[in-house]
């Protein structure tokens, strides 16, 4: 059995992280950038591809969907690994909000209630949003205030750092809440800042 080379082909066909460049360029004219970002003007796909040889380097597609699609005279590699750089600064750069579950009983004591919610305050703090549960149990169903009691007594001690996403709601017998981190505005840091 002969075995086919794979290309890694996204849901339409297209090969996945593709760079047109050099001979696959196939649009009537072209805005021509030089390596450093000059430009060189409109011309023939031919023609800014024959500059790109005279230069010994590659045509490569920089933007297709504007009018005329811009190209640049560039190595490939070069071109590259200037991709790879710009993925990995937006990766630094987009901060990943998680959510973080903490579970919580009816008829907790004062101690364990304490240590849940300094770990609630800790992820609130770090920037993650906190999603608060709890679960009734056999009859401590019939003893709903009791879980709508703890989850008013966290939400009353974040509310300066946090804010209610999703208001204590039951579904079945599940107690649910969501917090959410409360950002705090530019004047309130510089403010603290001056004292």
């Amino acid at each position: 059995m002969i075995r086919r080379p794979y290309n890694k082909q996204n849901r339409f066909g297209k090969r996945k992280n593709f760079i047109q460049a050099n001979h696959h360029i196939r649009f009537p004219e072209v805005r021509v950038l030089a390596e450093r970002g000059e430009s060189l003007g409109i011309m023939s796909s031919q023609e800014a591809l024959q500059k790109a040889m005279a230069a010994e380097k590659d045509l490569v597609v920089v933007t297709e969907k504007a009018k005329p699609p811009v190209v640049k005279i560039i190595e490939l590699s070069k071109y590259k690994y200037q991709l790879q750089q710009k993925k990995a600064e937006q990766r630094k750069s987009a901060k990943t909000q998680e959510l973080k579950e903490l579970r919580f009983t009816p008829f907790m004591g004062d101690g364990d209630f304490e240590t849940r919610l300094r770990r609630v305050i800790t992820f609130l703090e770090k920037g993650n949003k906190v999603r608060l549960s709890l679960l009734f149990k056999g009859r401590s169903i019939t003893k709903k205030e009791a879980g709508f009691g703890i989850f008013n007594r966290v939400i009353e001690r974040t509310q300066d750092i946090a804010k209610i996403e999703i208001a204590p709601k039951l579904l079945g017998k599940k107690l649910i809440a969501q917090l959410t981190p409360e950002k705090k505005s530019e004047n309130k840091k510089t403010e603290e800042v001056k004292s």
